[in-house]
């Protein structure tokens, strides 16, 4: 089976065909059109600026996936697209476009949700993965520990209760200057500086509970930075950047210590953005050789925002029977 994936959320456009065969799942094209370059001189994403961008995108990076692919859309046994959450302009954009392409061609519509999605980028590397196990997605929105219980059925057991690693990592890294998204400057820049030399508190709240704040270390290290210049310092981006990101996977290792223990998971998988981060898949691959638990994280090109992943996730809820009709609408929320 053929599936066309459609992911539009943030500020990457991005398509991609994937062909589901047997047990095999191979990736035939995944163009992503990305708008990096476009936010970095704002310091983030503009939404207005997303959504514009992704109209003009959208139609090019689709039928340039099924050329490169080898296909046509009469090849296409079902359209997967993103419908929430994200940005819910850049959303709409892709959830249209989609609806126009499937029902004008008489093809399937599936909607996906963007977290889902995420952890389904380790179905297309890990072939012999399958339910249940512990979930852990790290991005820019989340921070979120899920048990899956089958490839369409997940419980959200522990998260963020305001910014996640991602946003926090953006934003302290915009303030020392570094250029937007901060986050793999900062991933390198963390090796050459003391990760004791600044002493910051962590986003792993305490007690029993799964869920972390990262809106207390990022005001403290904002307190940090804004009383060293007050001095005339310009404190070590070195030693702040080690540690911060310390701090932030301690805390990330702790609470997934945690969280293997609470469900008896024999599996864990890491997704989202900063999935990429080169501490953190450490600190994980070495908290799951401790505890005998098979690590599956995704290759860095399937962390970010991409449709290979969506396509995956979309497979699993047209097996499910889960389809969309012309009244699918996206939703900002999860």
């Amino acid at each position: 089976m053929i599936v066309l994936g459609m992911e539009s959320s943030c500020d990457e456009t991005s398509a991609a065909v994937i062909r589901f065969e047997g047990g095999r799942r191979e990736i035939l094209s995944n163009i992503v059109a990305s708008q990096i370059e476009i936010h970095r001189l704002y310091g983030g994403v503009v939404p207005e600026i997303a959504s514009r961008a992704h109209i003009e995108a959208v139609s090019g990076i689709t039928y340039r996936a099924l050329e490169e692919a080898g296909v046509t859309l009469s090849d296409v046994g079902c359209v997967a697209v993103t419908s929430h959450p994200g940005l819910i302009g850049a959303l709409l954009v892709g959830v249209n476009f989609a609806k126009s392409l499937a029902f004008s061609h008489g093809i399937p519509l599936v909607a996906v949700n963007h977290v889902k999605a995420h952890v389904a980028a380790a179905y297309l590397e890990e072939p012999t993965l399958e339910p249940p196990f512990l979930a852990l997605v790290i991005s820019g929105g989340h921070t979120s520990f899920y048990r899956v219980d089958s490839y369409t059925d997940f419980c959200e057991i522990g998260g963020t209760r305001d910014d996640a690693a991602g946003e926090a990592f953006d934003k302290i890294g915009r303030v020392i200057g570094m250029p937007y998204p901060a986050g793999a400057a900062m991933d390198k820049l963390a090796y050459e500086g003391n990760p004791s030399a600044v002493k910051l508190p962590s986003p792993a709240l305490v007690g029993e509970t799964l869920d972390f704040s990262f809106s207390g270390l990022k005001t403290s290290a904002l307190n940090y930075i804004n009383g060293q210049r007050q001095k005339g310092i310009e404190p070590s981006h070195e030693d702040l950047t080690a540690s911060y990101t310390k701090v932030i996977v301690d805390a990330i290792v702790k609470k997934t210590d945690a969280a293997l223990r609470q469900t008896g998971a024999k599996t864990l998988v890491l997704a989202g953005g900063v999935a990429a981060n080169s501490h953190i898949r450490h600190g994980l691959e070495v908290l799951c050789e401790k505890h005998g638990v098979r690590f599956c994280k995704p290759s860095l090109s399937l962390c970010s925002d991409n449709a290979a992943m969506v396509a995956a996730a979309g497979y699993f809820e047209y097996l499910d029977g889960n389809f969309a009709d012309t009244s699918l609408n996206a939703s900002a929320l999860d």
